[in-house]
């Protein structure tokens, strides 16, 4: 079985013996074969295509067109072309990435207020860059919980040594200087130079301004004041005359954001007032002479101030209704993070820890991170009893990912926004979750951490934490897992698919041998077919074969009689020999044994009893697999794939049973050949290699619809 790595290296094989990614124009599949339109058909190495693993062989075309016969696992295939980043460029739209979606999701989020929209967007990308620098200074801080839980060291002792004084800095250095990065982005984001922005915010954050702080009766104009109610200080400075509010601005969200805002205003209009030639000097240079006051008088002050109002709001409401509170923010993050508006909530974290001491959002937030790697790990486990190598792949690095470094997008945008039967699940554990921490009074944390199972430690009270982390977890898992994430119709047609893909391969491991050994004792025209075409007639004699090969030189009868199954003609028609089916790959053998049939009229029969293993979105083809897993190709016209489904109406869907005669499609035979294409209708036996014998009857006859034309021995 290939893995995705092989399938991976295919793939990349595949693009470039066709001339490489630039050289495709466009990219379709049908049910076997890459259907390639090329800006030069020149270009391609058809030797290197025709020797590499998976493919069955290679068929060029009129008008730079290109066929790459896969078989069953075309699809997979097809998808995988698609995803390399060097498809990005060229050929037709590739299914969506995992940052396509996100960009699809938020377009989808955009309302009626353009303004309020921008005001989201300009909040989430000040924050969104600085996730890594957080992340790490997260698993510091966890780190140094569990040293300190462990008794190793107490980080809240005053006379700590200078090693763990150090380890404090390194996680503070984030924390304390994020006002100064935050101005970078949001100057960058409103296309402003960032260095600007950083260097405004910076301003107030010199030890020369914050010196100033407890500097009463050391440095003139300092005056504090200590607020009896509240136990506070408060130092006002007297500059320019002027009274101005002294705060420690270190990780301090709301003001570079205030700031950089009317920042941006400043900016632009000075640039619009110096010349090009100077604005290098003089708009940077007016910038920090207007910004640095405005926002050490004004902008300061009052981002303090709305920023300690908005957490006393979320405290009054934590500490009034703490069930309600415990329950809103995991079931509101859901919505919030595929939009990017969860950032200014992350914002309010950070200026609780500043103002409060503590905070009181994370915790009830763990259990809507840990539903989200519930729901994951539930498509984990689905995707291992369902044999599915690319989703077990994508589910394990997002659920890595999510345990480890609190991260959620790989979960979101990689699985659960793509199958919308997830959320739902995933909800209830988010509601499981936020309830108990409700219940149970509560769970705070003094640090900001992303919420990860090295996190653990940084929360308190730490057992309620675990609890309803693991309830929210183990809640949405068991309910993805039960409940599948595919509705039935489409697991069973997946399912269907993964099958035939895995036939498809065992017939390549079983043909190899084969196909070997026959090189040294067949007929030169019977050493010369493909693999899967040698280990059809593998089990005759050279005479014998050949004439079975050629046109079933036996009598009808003899065949059947020796046979224990039958495949019958889905159409009324002439059965021709695959050599005359006038296409190079049937009639290679590359997809089986079998016939062709110019049909009469344009009812298409099931040619034996089984399940539908495939039915082409355009209605040109059907998989059936019958009887001890005899796996037979419809296949009705030649390139019929280009009429993308025009003149087919498709009765059936796949995972439906069907028995030998049952109505498969009503196709319009006059407009196949309006278009250009043969009506000739084929009937292979895709797994033939793996069969003891497949010969064809009738060859050269006229045949009712449900007459035998292709006998099995097993």
């Amino acid at each position: 079985m290939n893995t995705p790595t092989s399938t991976t290296s295919v793939a990349e094989d595949i693009v470039r013996g066709v001339g490489g990614p630039e050289n495709i124009e466009s990219l379709t599949h049908c049910a076997t074969r890459l259907r390639f339109q090329l800006h030069d058909g020149e270009q391609v190495d058809r030797a290197a295509l025709d020797a590499l693993p998976g493919v069955m062989g290679t068929v060029p075309q009129s008008g730079d067109r290109f066929q790459v016969v896969i078989g069953g696992a075309v699809a997979g295939v097809y998808s995988t072309i698609m995803n390399l980043p060097a498809m990005g460029a060229g050929g037709t739209p590739r299914p969506q990435s995992d940052a396509e979606v996100k960009a699809a999701i938020r377009a989808k989020g955009r309302g009626r207020f353009a303004w309020l929209d921008n005001v989201f967007e300009y909040l989430s990308d000040s924050f969104r860059p600085l996730m890594g620098v957080l992340l790490g200074a997260s698993l510091i801080i966890a780190i140094a919980s569990v040293l300190d839980a462990l008794g190793v060291v107490d980080f809240r002792a005053a006379d700590k040594s200078a090693t763990w004084v150090f380890v404090d800095a390194m996680w503070r250095s984030v924390l304390y200087f994020l006002p100064l990065m935050v101005a970078y982005n949001a100057a960058k984001k409103l296309q402003i130079d960032p260095w600007v922005g950083a260097a405004v915010m910076a301003a107030v954050m010199t030890p020369n301004f914050t010196g100033m702080l407890s500097g009463a009766g050391t440095i003139p104009g300092v005056t504090c004041t200590t607020n009896a109610t509240l136990g506070t200080e408060q130092c006002t400075a007297t500059v320019f005359g002027l009274p101005m509010q002294l705060n420690d601005y270190g990780g301090q969200v709301f003001v570079p954001l205030l700031m950089v805002a009317l920042l941006a205003l400043v900016y632009k209009g000075l640039a619009k007032i110096f010349p090009a030639n100077v604005q290098l000097v003089f708009v940077p240079f007016f910038s920090m002479l207007i910004m640095i006051p405005v926002t050490a008088f004004l902008i300061g002050p009052l981002g303090i101030w709305a920023g300690n109002g908005i957490g006393a709001g979320l405290a009054w409401l934590n500490g009034n209704a703490p069930i309600v509170f415990a329950i809103l923010i995991p079931l509101l993050y859901p919505f919030l993070v595929p939009l990017g508006l969860h950032w200014p909530l992350n914002a309010l974290m950070l200026q609780n820890i500043n103002a409060l001491g503590f905070d009181f959002i994370q915790g009830p937030m763990g259990a809507w991170n840990f539903a989200c790697f519930g729901a994951t790990a539930g498509v984990l486990l689905l995707s291992l009893r369902h044999r599915e190598p690319e989703m077990r792949q994508t589910a394990t690095g997002a659920l890595a990912a999510g345990l480890f470094g609190g991260i959620s997008e790989p979960s979101l945008y990689g699985i659960h926004l793509r199958f919308k039967r997830i959320y739902p699940r995933m909800l209830v554990g988010c509601l499981v979750g936020g309830l108990i921490v409700g219940l149970l009074g509560g769970v705070d944390t003094s640090a900001f951490a992303f919420t990860s199972l090295l996190t653990i430690p940084v929360f308190d009270p730490i057992p309620v934490y675990v609890i309803a982390i693991t309830a929210a977890f183990v809640t949405a898992m068991v309910l993805v897992y039960f409940s599948d994430y595919m509705p039935r119709e489409q697991r069973a047609a997946a399912n269907a698919e993964r099958d035939l893909r895995e036939a498809d391969e065992r017939a390549a491991a079983t043909a190899a041998p084969v196909a070997t050994g026959s090189a040294t004792s067949t007929t030169s025209a019977t050493s010369t077919a493909p693999a899967a075409g040698a280990a059809a007639i593998a089990g005759a004699d050279g005479a014998d074969a050949a004439a079975g090969t050629a046109g079933g030189a036996a009598p009808t009868a003899t065949l059947l009689a020796e046979a224990d199954l039958e495949i019958v003609s889905p159409v009324e028609g002439r059965v021709l020999d695959l050599d005359d089916a006038g296409d190079p790959v049937f009639a290679s053998r590359a997809l089986g044994e079998g016939v062709g049939v110019e049909p009469a009229d344009g009812t298409v029969l099931a040619p034996l009893d089984g399940e539908l293993i495939t039915v082409a979105g355009t209605g040109h083809a059907f998989g059936i697999r019958g009887p001890g897993g005899v796996e037979v190709l419809v296949h009705v016209g030649i390139d019929t794939v280009q009429m993308n489904g025009e003149g087919f109406d498709v009765r059936v869907e796949a995972g439906q049973q069907v028995r030998a005669g049952d109505l498969l499609a009503e196709v319009d035979l006059g407009a196949i050949r309006a278009a250009g294409h043969p009506a000739l209708t084929l009937v292979t036996v895709i797994n033939t290699a793996s069969l003891a014998e497949v010969r064809p009857l009738a060859v050269g006859e006229q045949v009712a619809a449900g007459a035998p034309v292709v006998a099995v021995r097993r």
